[in-house]
Formats: C-alpha cells, structure tokens, sequence
C-alpha cells in the first residue's frame, strides 16, 4: 500500500530532523510526556493539513508542523535555541524536500518557560509545508 504524500512529507522531515540533531532523539506525535532525563529532545506535532485551492484534477495543500525544542537546566534557553537553529537549517536547506513539497515556510516561534519543571523550556516554531496532489488520488503529487 502506498502512503500518502502528506504521510512521505511528515517521514521524510523526520528522517532530515533525526539526522541533524543526532544524538539527540526526535519523538513524532509522543501521546505521552518525555521523561525529565530524556532531555534534550525535539518533538515534532502534526497540527493540520488545510486545502488552499482546487485546479483542473490538482489540490493545493498547506501542511502544518510544530516543532518543539525541549531543555531543562541551567543551559536550557542555549540547547532550546540550538536545536531550533538547526532543525530550521534542516529544513531550509532543501524545502522542495526531496521533490515532495512546493516549498516550505516558516510561521512562528514562541518561548515558553516551565519553572515548576527542573526549569523546563519549550520552545515551539511552526512551518508550512505547501504540496500538491490529485484530487482522487493523494498518494500521487500533482
């Protein structure tokens, strides 16, 4: 069975992600909160997939992703801003992403303090990813 290019966008992304913050772990969708020891870590949310705009037998579509650097400790604000740096790099450095997307851009990014968490930090950066598919087949680009 094929997968979806929404699917194939969000694996790749992953794979670009896990290979420029190695060692530091990348959790996809993680239904449970990451252990105090398993910090540093960047997590990745899927937060929607919007239609922009339909044409002839093509789909404009706008898939958007969370990213959240997560710290604790003393360093937390430089690990946090580290890991954003380079996840972003990853991701600009070929935002067609293997041919897969229109393009990537990116929305915002927030700072979040957690002091009642061993000064735990949050640092989400969202992006869009624009991609195109077939109306009756959104396995295949359009």
């Amino acid at each position: 069975m094929t997968a979806s290019l929404r699917e194939r966008l969000v694996q790749a992304v992953v794979a670009r992600l896990d290979a420029a913050i190695a060692p530091t772990p990348v959790h996809r969708q993680p239904t449970e909160p990451i252990p105090r020891e398993a910090s540093p870590a960047l997590l990745i949310f899927i937060e929607g997939d919007q239609v922009l705009a339909h044409a002839n037998d093509r789909v404009d579509r706008a898939l958007t992703l969370r990213l959240v650097a997560l710290a604790r400790g003393d360093d937390a604000f430089d690990v946090a801003d580290q890991l954003i740096v380079t996840a972003h790099g990853a991701l600009m450095a070929d935002p067609s992403i293997t041919g897969l997307s229109l393009g990537v851009q990116e929305l915002d990014c927030e700072w979040d303090a957690d002091d009642a968490d061993a000064g735990a930090l949050a640092v989400p950066a969202r992006y869009e990813i624009r991609y195109r598919t077939r109306v009756h087949d959104i396995t295949q680009a359009g």
